[in-house]
């Protein structure tokens, strides 16, 4: 399975992946730009790490990419050529990427942990680099949302629930930094920094928490059947408070851990 296999609500997600934005800016702001790049984004959403990257690239390009298609029209919408001229977005698959010494900079931020088997998207990375071009990914890592992992699990084996998570398998890549350094080194690439990194996701309130598991939890809400989801949802983030209670603003923390990585085409 992939985020191709699921139903996005594009807009929702947008509007719920505040903290993963977040992210994004702070990464962009420490990448060393000449200002003529040639950049990759993989997974790039509605397209704002795609457009402040073309930003910083004024006399280069920047091309992002989703495997949700509504993912890739959303993020024209907001981004239209007329105010980027030199950015643009496509529909694509991380796991299969066409490029050949395209790219002097391919980034990725809070996608590639949908994809299981990363060693064809590094394959794919590094052919898509230019010959000492860089990658800097960021994704869920070893570790990753170890709390609403728990939740869940226990929530897929609640009577009421356990009926639809019948041969269910984990979808999501959270790998470790010594499988990501050697599947590194055998796609051509020489690891620079691959680390895995506690951070905390913050969401004002419950409702902001539910949001995000609404949009982003899909592989388990949807083996539940439409009219239950939200029941699901409520569930989760009940169980989760009484794990994790609010702090005294009714903000909700969920613990996360990143991977993050490096690296340079051979």
């Amino acid at each position: 399975m992939s985020a191709s296999d699921y139903i996005w609500d594009a807009a929702a997600y947008a509007d719920s992946a505040g903290n993963q934005g977040r992210w994004a800016a702070e990464r962009i702001q420490r990448i060393s730009l000449k200002g003529d790049e040639r950049i990759l984004d993989i997974g790039c959403g509605d397209g704002r790490a795609a457009a402040a990257l073309a930003q910083r690239v004024p006399n280069g390009d920047v091309l992002g990419i989703d495997s949700s298609l509504g993912m890739v029209k959303l993020a024209r919408k907001r981004h239209p050529e007329q105010i980027h001229p030199n950015l643009d977005f496509a529909h694509g698959d991380a796991g299969a990427l066409p490029f050949e010494n395209a790219f002097d900079l391919v980034f990725s931020n809070a996608a590639l942990h949908w994809v299981q088997d990363h060693r064809p998207v590094l394959r794919g990375i590094a052919r898509a680099l230019s010959r000492g071009g860089r990658a800097d990914l960021e994704m869920g890592g070893q570790g990753n949302a170890a709390e609403v992992r728990a939740v869940t699990e226990q929530l897929m084996a609640a009577e009421c629930w356990r009926p639809h998570f019948q041969d269910f398998r984990f979808p999501y890549g959270f790998h470790s930094v010594e499988d990501y350094r050697a599947w590194l080194q055998a796609a051509g690439m020489e690891p620079v920094r691959v680390e895995l990194v506690p951070r905390d996701m913050h969401h004002q309130d419950i409702d902001a928490m539910k949001a995000w598991a609404r949009t982003t939890w899909l592989p388990f809400t949807q083996q539940v059947p439409e009219a239950q989801r939200e029941q699901f949802v409520d569930e989760l983030a009940s169980r989760y408070l009484e794990r994790c209670p609010a702090d005294a603003d009714g903000g909700v923390q969920v613990a996360m851990v990143r991977l993050e990585v490096e690296a340079v085409r051979r």
